[in-house]
């Protein structure tokens, strides 16, 4: 009976000892993972077991240990023959021993020496400086001065690429884009009229409601047309419908010509000779930039009904009076001016638009990216224009 329990330890130590499967857990489990002999005076480790992220799980960092220090001795050799199996994961552990460099003597076998072929080829990444260099802020700026400053190359080029076309189409009329062009005006202008019509006329009744409350308190009731009239048609008109227009048609466009680039439509078009710039973008330009200014003046009348309303409910003025008192109040010029910022606002929108489109990588990271960068971009540069405008016509049509 002794012989035979001695018998079945001498298994079960040997097959724990083969498998090294990391499920024994005894004082020095690392001990079965290598052997020390000394070759002809030369000391050399041999590595031995399976070299698998699940074999190396609960001996990962004991045995990462033992051999750096095994790895500090001058002149010891090394021997991979005696690994089973060996994954990413131990061979990123051994290149990590051996200080992301091949030993000066090393055995392995041929698949081995293509895994660490691999690991010397691999490019260095450079350190990290962190958040705390005095720098940093100054490279941030530096980074971002020069992403702005190849937008405004794109831009510019695109400009003029558009503007060759419009010269190529004024001498050969028989190839203007009239189907492109007709589609864009629909899709930006027609199929907007809801929403606008919706948030312009919500817009004028709070306007003429709270304005009518403080007009209420020094008996200046009439006043509320001026105020209605001047604000919505010069400056809350224009700015409601670019605005739409930049978180609806903006993001349209630019979502059409990245799902192009991802499905690599417009390299097929290329091919086909035909240009992007004739079929594409300015049929989207020329197309936004005739319905914004309908869309202007839509969103301006629907924005008038609302504060009419509020003002018949609120100061008890007839809609009569107020339309046949409305052209009196405001003159001519403000109209004028807000259809001339809803042409530039449109045709800045699609040109936007259009640049951050054809700037789309053929990832759908990218799409998503340059979609919410397109219409950032586009109110934007809508608040500043109308900035532009109101420095600029500060004098016109308010006396």
């Amino acid at each position: 009976m002794t012989v035979i329990k001695r018998r079945i330890a001498a298994k079960r130590t040997r097959y724990s000892v083969e498998n090294n499967q990391g499920f024994m857990h005894t004082h020095k489990p690392t001990t079965h993972w290598y052997r020390l002999k000394n070759d002809h005076g030369t000391e050399c480790i041999v590595l031995v077991g399976n070299y698998t992220l699940m074999a190396l799980e609960h001996v990962m960092g004991a045995l990462t240990n033992e051999l750096i220090q095994q790895a500090a001795k001058p002149d010891i050799r090394w021997d991979l023959t005696g690994i089973k199996h060996i994954d990413t994961a131990g061979i990123a552990m051994l290149w990590r021993v051996w200080q992301e460099q091949r030993p000066a003597s090393l055995v392995l076998r041929p698949e081995h020496e293509k895994m660490i072929a691999r690991l010397e080829q691999a490019p260095v990444l450079p350190p990290e400086t962190g958040d705390r260099s005095f720098l940093r802020p100054v490279t941030h700026l530096g980074e971002l001065a020069l992403v702005l400053w190849q937008h405004a190359v794109g831009l510019v080029t695109l400009i003029g690429q558009l503007l060759m076309d419009a010269i190529y189409l004024a001498r050969h009329p028989i190839n203007i884009p009239w189907r492109e062009i007709s589609a864009n005006l629909f899709r930006t202008g027609a199929q907007a009229l809801g929403i606008t019509a919706l948030v312009g006329f919500l817009i004028g009744i709070v306007l003429s409601y709270l304005s009518s409350k403080q007009l209420q308190l020094f008996g200046a009731d009439i006043f509320i047309i001026n105020i209605l009239g001047i604000s919505i048609i010069r400056e809350l008109g224009p700015m409601l419908a670019a605005i739409l227009v930049a978180g609806r048609s903006g993001s349209s466009m630019t979502a059409q010509l990245g799902v192009m680039r991802v499905t690599q439509e417009l390299d097929a078009l290329t091919v086909m000779g035909i240009s992007h710039s004739q079929r594409l973008i300015l049929p989207k330009i020329l197309g936004l930039g005739i319905a914004m200014p309908l869309l202007v003046i839509w969103t301006s009348a629907i924005a008038l009904m609302g504060g009419m309303v509020a003002a018949e409910l609120q100061l008890g003025l007839s809609y009569q009076y107020f339309i046949t008192a409305l052209p009196d109040s405001v003159p001519i010029a403000n109209l004028w001016l807000g259809l001339g910022k809803g042409v530039v606002c449109g045709m800045i929108i699609a040109l936007i638009a259009c640049h951050f489109g054809l700037r789309i990588k053929p990832n759908t990271e990218s799409l998503g990216e340059g979609t919410t960068t397109s219409v950032v971009t586009a109110i934007t540069m809508v608040i500043i224009i109308d900035a532009i405008f109101a420095i600029l016509f500060s004098d016109v049509g308010l006396t």
